[in-house]
């Protein structure tokens, strides 16, 4: 059974939008005459989404505050016993918005037909991320997917605080930019072209540095819809670049070079990896598939190969904080948590000791780096308005000078 979005039409001709659960569209169009109502098009949720997927689209996913409240519905359903499907078709009906609601239809119908969750999600990749998917995946397979379900929640209700306080940092570095370019945009239509002429008059040179700021003007005005499209066409080249396996492991080794990024990447990752191996070992999953699982939840590739090389390891009988330790990819605070887990047999309480330890780590730098970027944003545009302030004001100089 799957779900269908359909548009219809009834005997006085007016038009009616909706979803229905059916086998086929064979059977939607059927249910919908037995509703006097002639179906015109019908369209299952699922194959509308991968097309979604493949064209162009303004919104592929969701939006965090979106994915938060159907993350924190459906924990809150499942720990109070509610069957999967039931939870499902609860959260659907409570939501307003037709397309996250015909994702949840897609979503149910794939649980009722005897799939998993995790199945059901990744027929919608675009709506739930992958880290979202093995995360659940691992509760389903340790059977505490309630649990899972609670700790997401949590995750993307912090994720949705974290950039709600960016778009909060950027508001006013924003209204500074629009209102400088407003009075730049002034200046260039109205002040420059009159300086321009008086200089031409007395047959002098502009200087440097407005010759340059009009040059760029020029160019900007003439060309820009060139340099739009340039900049869109680089943008896509880099994101279908980074789908290559390839590149994509360049890119993430270089994320673990550059000082902060590394940092915030180490400890993002860590965090997830050591959340869910701590579920997994608490739930008595066999720690060599605990550390499968907990591998797909690491972003990162050099990161998640190198959890797969200390599998190996550890498979061989080695300690799992050492088989980490070799690769010098986890924080070393970590590793020590870990390894004394092992030590006193209480390994799933150091494993969640040490992702909340790195949570609080990350917060701290976003928090920090969130601080940073409002007063430099003020600083840089500044200057920006500052050269172009004086570019415009060195030529009025040298005409008081002419006329003197």
């Amino acid at each position: 059974m799957g779900a269908f979005e359909f548009v219809a039409v009834d005997k006085s001709g007016k038009e009616t939008r909706g979803l229905l659960e059916g086998d086929t569209a064979k059977h939607v169009r059927q249910t919908l005459r037995e509703r006097s109502l002639l179906p015109v098009k019908v369209t299952e949720v699922a194959r509308k989404e991968a097309r979604r997927q493949t064209t162009f689209s303004v919104r592929k996913g969701l939006s965090a505050s979106e994915l938060a409240v159907i993350t924190r519905q459906l924990a809150t359903l499942s720990q109070s016993g509610l069957p999967l499907e039931e939870a499902l078709l609860a959260v659907s009906q409570q939501n307003d918005q037709p397309r996250t609601k015909s994702i949840l239809l897609g979503v149910r119908s794939k649980v009722m037909e005897g799939h998993t969750l995790a199945d059901g999600l990744a027929d919608f990749p675009q709506a739930f991320p992958d880290l979202y998917r093995a995360t659940v995946a691992a509760g389903e397979q340790s059977g505490h997917l309630d649990v899972v379900l609670e700790r997401l929640a949590e995750f993307t209700e912090s994720r949705q605080v974290l950039q709600q306080q960016v778009r909060n940092a950027l508001i006013y570095p924003i209204a500074l930019v629009v209102t400088a370019v407003g009075i730049i945009s002034f200046m260039l239509a109205y002040v420059v072209p009159k300086v321009v002429y008086i200089f031409e008059n007395y047959g002098q040179e502009l200087p440097l540095l407005t010759r340059i700021m009009i040059t760029s003007s020029d160019i900007i005005r003439d060309y820009w819809i060139v340099i739009i499209a340039v900049i869109g066409i680089v943008i896509v080249a880099i994101r279908k670049l980074l789908k290559q396996e390839g590149p994509r492991r360049k890119y993430h080794r270089m994320l673990l070079r550059l000082p902060v990024i590394r940092k915030l990447t180490q400890g993002i990752n860590t965090a997830r990896f050591t959340q869910t191996l701590s579920i997994l070992s608490g739930s008595g999953v066999p720690i060599l598939e605990a550390l499968r699982i907990g591998s797909q939840v690491i972003v990162n590739i050099p990161m998640r190969e190198a959890v797969e090389e200390a599998s190996l390891r550890v498979r061989e009988g080695a300690m799992i904080s050492k088989s980490l330790a070799a690769s010098k990819l986890f924080p070393p605070l970590t590793m020590h948590l870990i390894s004394s887990g092992e030590a006193s047999g209480k390994l799933e309480e150091m494993l969640a000791r040490a992702a909340s330890n790195q949570e609080r780590e990350v917060d701290g730098l976003i928090a920090t780096l969130l601080g940073i970027l409002q007063p430099l944003l003020v600083i840089v545009m500044a200057a920006i308005v500052l050269l172009i302030v004086l570019a415009i004001l060195l030529p009025i100089f040298e005409i008081n000078t002419l006329i003197q």
